[in-house]
């Protein structure tokens, strides 16, 4: 009957369980009355019913649960690898049925070759977990690979999301400072620039000073000149240049080389001297006479790819005989000789001022109370008696050269008349703050723009950039300063914000850019100083403009006194307010300072970063006794001073009281959400 349940159902050939047990394997039908070992043989009888082999458990199981016939297995492993084979070989005789067939006998035994099957299985196991753990291996590499990169980006995620910003917060929160520097030298205007020289994105400020000192020169007397660079974020000094004579003008921004160092020049009566604006060092300096003028950048004149230089010397008898002359900007040598001008006018000196036409021919604007001009192909001609190197210098302008006088003439009258001209600025933004820099993108943005006309101290023009002639003009009072282009409505084109005083009032008026209308005028009181508005862009796309006066005119208050030292006898000084107007709102000022100071210079440095302007001004600080006074350089963050500025109108309100209320819960929102940006 047992052959019958294990015989083969196709062949009906019964399997020889004899030759197994000849084999010395176990058989479950010998031993199932044996007590001993009834209970291993249920686990070796089960093992196949549950797809696994008794020795699967070798690797990590109990060796209680292997038992005493583990050693058979392992006494059998010289010939397991033959076995097998031959086990696997009549399986293969087989089909697939009969093979499932034998292994589900209700009796089935395994026999030696199921046995080493099993074995085979074990290890089959056991080079399973190796490859696994080859495998976990290989994944944990792949993961480290992965994660390590990932790992390096957060960290530059982290320092470039806290870190940098940690420094700009630091920045923002820098104080405002104040410094005191030589003598106050009365209401003139020292030189003043802008420029960033060390490197921190903030400009630093280079002025001009003069000190007192007991000891005598023999040509200088008991004064020392200097030129002095404040860092713009700390005021701390950074370098002192001592010179044998007052410096009138500080420009900086000329590229000599390659190396992008800032250059500055210090223009005096007679020296113009080029310094390294980060050390101080001198590069080159060139002598001249009766020097009255700023420098002009020009375009390359020795096809050096450097930029030129011109100044304009007046020589001290008044034989109105104005001289241009042309200086190397690499070296500071004079180009050929200067070029001289018999001027029949009278009255400040124009220029000179770097124009370009429509058909980019360059021209110099010049004059003594009237404006002429001159090609710069022409100067170059003059002066060095060769043709120009570069094309742009041989150009010229067929309807600038229609305006000639005459033939003979090189001269082209511009503007004629029996009033004289007193100011002449390209309507560029920003020109008030800029227009003594010399970098190139300034400078060409200036040359290319209408230019506006003041003549007579009471008329404003504004003179086309293609044909120079007037497109229109406004009559005011006497202007005793430049007018400050800003964009006080939106349609794109510039506007002028000026002033005029008369009577012990100042009226501040801003007309429009496009036709000359008036746009908005206010009174106040005359602050007894002259000194250019600045106009500062604001994100809104309109220009805030920045400017000194006293108390308004329209509001009845009685004018804030100043404090005076007890037991001294001094006069009542006037008290000096610096106010912000926005166009948004017209009908109001933000009061940011106020002082007893006497301003006399000032500029507008923008930090890019912080979308924030600062407010550097000089002033000129009285003293309670006869002793001399100090000039002081302060340096006022905008966003800072608005925070805390005083809202003044300037006509009366008829709104309730909430309403007012209102409005200035919307101006404080408006005023704290406005940024600053360049021009």
């Amino acid at each position: 009957m047992i052959m019958q349940l294990i015989g083969d159902p196709l062949n009906n050939k019964a399997y020889d369980v004899k030759k197994g047990s000849e084999l010395g394997e176990y058989d479950p039908l010998t031993q199932a009355d044996s007590e001993d070992e009834s209970e291993e043989d249920d686990l070796v009888l089960n093992y196949p019913r549950n797809g696994l082999g008794r020795d699967t458990f070798h690797g990590g199981g109990s060796a209680k649960l292997r038992g005493p016939r583990s050693g058979r297995h392992e006494s059998a492993g010289d010939d397991a690898q033959e076995d097998e084979d031959d086990w696997r070989e009549r399986l293969a005789g087989k089909s697939q049925p009969d093979r499932d067939e034998v292994k589900r006998g209700r009796y089935w035994s395994p026999s030696r070759e199921d046995r080493e099957q099993l074995g085979g299985c074990e290890l089959r196991v056991h080079g399973t977990d190796e490859e696994d753990k080859r495998m976990r291996r290989k994944n944990a590499m792949r993961a480290s690979f992965f994660l390590l990169p990932l790992v390096c980006t957060m960290v530059l995620v982290l320092l470039c999301a806290f870190l940098i910003p940690c420094q700009k917060g630091a920045l923002a929160k820098r104080p405002q400072w104040e410094r005191a520097l030589g003598d106050a030298g009365g209401v003139t205007p020292p030189a003043l620039a802008l420029w960033d020289v060390n490197g921190d994105s903030v400009d630093d400020v280079l002025l001009s000073v003069t000190e007192l000192t007991n000891d005598t020169h023999p040509t200088q007397g008991n004064k020392i000149y200097s030129a002095v660079i404040l860092c713009g974020a700390t005021g701390q000094l950074l370098w002192r240049k001592v010179t044998w004579e007052p410096v009138m003008y500080i420009q900086c921004g000329l590229q000599i080389s390659a190396k992008a160092q800032p250059v500055c020049l210090l223009i005096g009566k007679s020296t113009i001297m080029a310094v390294n604006g980060t050390t101080g060092e001198n590069l080159w300096s060139v002598l001249l006479k009766n020097i009255e003028s700023q420098a002009v950048l020009l375009p390359d004149l020795q096809g050096d790819s450097i930029p030129d230089l011109l100044i304009a010397t007046l020589p001290a008898d008044e034989s109105l005989d104005l001289s241009l002359t042309l200086i190397s900007g690499q070296t500071g040598a004079i180009l050929g000789h200067s070029v001289s001008f018999n001027l029949t006018g009278q009255g400040k000196l124009i220029g000179p001022l770097l124009h370009e036409t429509q058909l980019g021919a360059p021209y110099i604007l010049f004059g003594l109370g009237n404006v002429v001009a001159i090609s710069l192909r022409d100067i170059f001609i003059r002066a060095t008696s060769k043709l120009p190197m570069t094309t742009a210098l041989r150009r010229k302008d067929p309807g600038w050269e229609g305006m000639k006088k005459t033939n003979s003439s090189s001269l082209i009258q511009i503007v004629r008349g029996s009033e004289r001209v007193d100011f002449l600025l390209p309507l560029v933004a920003g020109f008030g703050t800029n227009h003594n820099n010399l970098d190139t993108a300034s400078n060409l943005n200036s040359s290319k723009r209408n230019l506006v006309l003041v003549y007579g101290f009471s008329k404003i023009s504004l003179l086309r950039q293609r044909d120079v002639h007037k497109q229109w003009t406004f009559n005011s009072a006497p202007i005793r300063c430049l007018p400050t282009p800003g964009h006080f409505n939106d349609d794109g084109i510039l506007d002028l914000f000026f002033q005029h005083s008369a009577n012990g009032i100042m009226k501040a008026q801003v007309i429009d850019g496009a036709n000359g209308h008036l746009l908005w005028t206010a009174k106040f009181a005359c602050p007894h100083l002259v000194l250019e508005t600045a106009a500062v862009s604001t994100s809104t796309g309109l220009s805030a403009f920045i400017f000194w006066a006293s108390e308004p005119m329209g509001e009845q208050k009685n004018i804030t006194k100043a404090t005076v030292v007890p037991g001294v006898a001094a006069a009542e000084p006037v008290i000096r307010k610096l106010f912000l107007l926005h166009p948004a709102y017209p009908t109001i000022l933000l009061e940011l300072a106020s002082t007893t100071d006497t301003s006399v210079a000032a500029a507008v440095s923008y930090e890019e970063h912080q979308k924030d302007a600062t407010y550097i001004s000089v002033s000129s600080r009285p003293t309670p006794d006869s002793a001399p006074g100090a000039r002081i350089v302060k340096s006022m963050r905008l966003r800072a001073a608005m925070a805390k500025g005083q809202v003044v109108p300037l006509s009366q309100s008829n709104k309730t009281g909430t309403d007012l209320k209102l409005d200035l819960f919307e101006l404080n929102k408006f005023y704290r959400h406005l940024f600053f940006k360049q021009q």
